[in-house]
């Protein structure tokens, strides 16, 4: 019994996935914007201007700190089956 449970609940999440992912992709794309290609239309250049420096050094010390959490919890763990 828990087999067909577990084959239905799958086979639900895969049809609404499927259904899902059809909805999405038949959406149009949004017009273009009024004065594109013209000289007042530059913006900040390739990439945009937003700051990512600050982001990958949060990103990166939040990984220390969880790789260094998983270092202690290892080293806890020894001590206890010693």
């Amino acid at each position: 019994m828990k087999n067909r449970t577990n084959f239905v609940k799958i086979a639900l999440m895969f049809i609404l996935f499927m259904v899902w992912s059809i909805i999405v992709l038949a959406q149009a794309p949004p017009p273009p914007p009024d004065e594109n290609g013209s000289s007042t239309n530059q913006g900040a250049g390739t990439g945009g201007s937003a700051p990512i420096g600050s982001g990958i050094a949060i990103l990166l010390s939040m990984g220390a700190a969880w790789g260094g959490r998983k270092v202690y919890q290892a080293y806890q763990d020894r001590d206890r089956l010693l």
